[in-house]
């Protein structure tokens, strides 16, 4: 077992990690483990764009007032109001240092999309994300003091103890254990500062527009630590994947009824005007629960996001990747209309952390999809997601350099043993739960929920996770383990929370309590040594 020392540790190379270790790297080195080949990330997905203030018929408090509205009464206006400021400013920043926004007649070009009362979606077409992590990426791959471990699976905080008075768990963060995919030797990672930039947990659900590393691993870890995790039961379903047997994941972006796709039923029929006055801009959770209840009510597998009263030259222009993507698999989206499903998206909740990404534990930030900041709330507001990594990357960085000097060096941490741990011979174990968990969370805890759904899926989630932890326990670390272990843990955390909020509000919608009540007017809040609360 090797042992690495860096002044800071980045999990995660989506916006978030990169940008972070950029800025980082101009005080000390920075290490950035990832799963997969760093250009794997949901950034790297991510199609419809980010949202700022840029044009004049625009201001902040447009923008802030549509956040607050999407987020359902649970979003921190500070929050809110610093996020949605300091969005021009890392605008400039992307540009600076590569990103390539699409312009038309030398200005920025920018899309509607659910939620928003102008146009302020910055893109650049329709691969937004992409452009994103490439800019970042080079950057970051042409800096000397920025060192990438692919395939590397995080395991678990390494922790050292505080007196006991000190909470969370009387401990802080010296690093991270961490998988060698070639060698299944499990290494440590030391750092002054180790940031959580792991992204989300889409693969915890069936189906999902994520990449298959999001599994949750730095919500996980933190939640094993001690660490709260707030408002889990809010995941946003997105709701138009591409549905066909070809196109695993493929997202068909918000974008398109922000350019007038109109939703339509096998019979050919509009349907949004029966569930929102907004139609097809209306949020997210209001188009995704119309499309479920349409799907249930009908008994269809799919509905119909119709492009064709638009030009093909425009579609083609406007979305090229969808446009390819979708003719490659016979659909000509400006001939036909493009079959599309809900699935799993982005999650509003995470580790709780501050407004400079701080966690409550020292030498341990959260910045990205895997933290709490509370600018989400009960929902988000499209195109908020990349801007927020943008600037809680900046800000975490700027808060770890100014908190350097004060930091004591890492410790010496416990040496990572495998007792009696022997090779996997049994790995349709891990196969079987698996699947079992991501059905039984798309069916149960899903778009639309019930007591009976929750009290179903909370006793058995109890029953496989006792199984995952006496597997992990007895047979050597893979990936795969790893990843069933920290799925089986949010699953039940989502669960939890989902059963503690006896309202429908934002994203959680059951049919138990179908109205938003002011008693739960505030997060939803656990950790491994409470009971959850509201």
């Amino acid at each position: 077992m090797a042992i690495y020392k860096y002044d800071f540790l980045v999990i995660g190379s989506g916006a978030a990690g990169l940008l972070a270790a950029h800025k980082l790297a101009k005080a000390g080195r920075v290490a950035i483990i990832t799963k997969r080949s760093p250009d794997i990330s949901n950034t790297n997905l991510a199609q419809g764009g980010i949202a700022a203030v840029t044009d004049p018929d625009d201001n902040f408090k447009l923008h802030i007032a549509d956040t607050l509205r999407t987020g359902a009464g649970l979003s921190d206006p500070r929050v809110v109001k610093l996020t949605v400021s300091e969005a021009p400013s890392r605008i400039r920043e992307l540009v600076a240092l590569g990103m390539r926004f699409t312009l038309k007649k030398g200005v920025y070009e920018l899309g509607l999309e659910g939620g928003h009362s102008r146009r302020r979606i910055l893109h650049a077409a329709d691969a937004t994300g992409h452009e994103i992590e490439r800019s970042l990426l080079e950057t970051c791959m042409a800096d000397p003091g920025i060192t990438f471990f692919p395939y590397y699976s995080a395991v678990d905080l390494i922790l050292r103890s505080r007196p006991a008075r000190v909470k969370p768990a009387g401990n802080f963060c010296l690093g991270v254990y961490a998988l060698e995919d070639c060698t299944g030797q499990v290494h440590s990672f030391l750092a002054r500062t180790t940031l959580l930039a792991s992204g989300g947990a889409g693969k915890v659900y069936r189906y999902t527009s994520n990449p298959d590393v999001t599994t949750g691993d730095g919500m996980a870890m933190a939640y094993r630590a001690g660490l709260e995790l707030v408002n889990m039961e809010f995941v946003q379903f997105h709701p138009t994947c591409l549905y066909h047997p070809q196109a695993k994941s493929f997202l068909i972006s918000e974008a398109l009824r922000g350019e007038g796709g109109i939703l339509r039923g096998e019979d050919g029929k509009a349907f949004m005007k029966n569930y929102s006055r907004e139609l097809e801009l209306a949020p997210r959770d209001i188009v995704a629960r119309a499309i479920d209840s349409e799907l249930k009510r009908t008994g269809a597998d799919c509905v119909y996001l119709d492009m064709t009263h638009l030009k093909a030259p425009f579609l083609k222009r406007r979305f090229p990747t969808i446009f390819a993507k979708c003719l490659q698999l016979g659909i000509d989206i400006a001939k036909i209309p493009i079959p599309v499903v809900p699935a799993a998206h982005f999650f509003c909740g995470g580790v709780r952390s501050d407004e400079h990404g701080r966690t409550a534990m020292p030498g341990l930030c959260a910045i990205g999809e895997v933290s709490h900041t509370g600018l989400h709330g009960a929902n988000r507001l499209a195109s908020n997601s990349l801007l927020e990594t943008c600037v809680f990357a900046h800000r975490a960085a700027e808060a770890i350099k100014a908190d350097r000097l004060r930091r004591p060096a890492p410790g010496k941490p416990s040496h990572w043993t495998t007792g009696n741990a022997r090779p996997s011979d049994e790995a349709v174990l891990i196969k079987h739960n698996w699947d079992e968990i991501r059905t039984l969370m798309w069916n149960y805890v899903g778009i639309v929920r019930s007591n009976k759904r929750l009290a179903r899926a909370s006793a058995r989630i109890k029953v496989i996770s006792e199984e995952i932890i006496k597997y992990y326990w007895d047979f050597l670390p893979t990936r795969d383990l790893l990843e069933l272990r920290n799925i089986a843990c949010l699953a039940d955390v989502i669960i939890r929370s989902a059963r503690s909020r006896k309202e429908s509000r934002g994203l959680h919608y059951t049919v138990d309590y179908p109205k938003p009540s002011s008693k739960y007017r505030k997060p939803t809040v656990i950790d491994r040594y409470r009971r959850e609360k509201t």
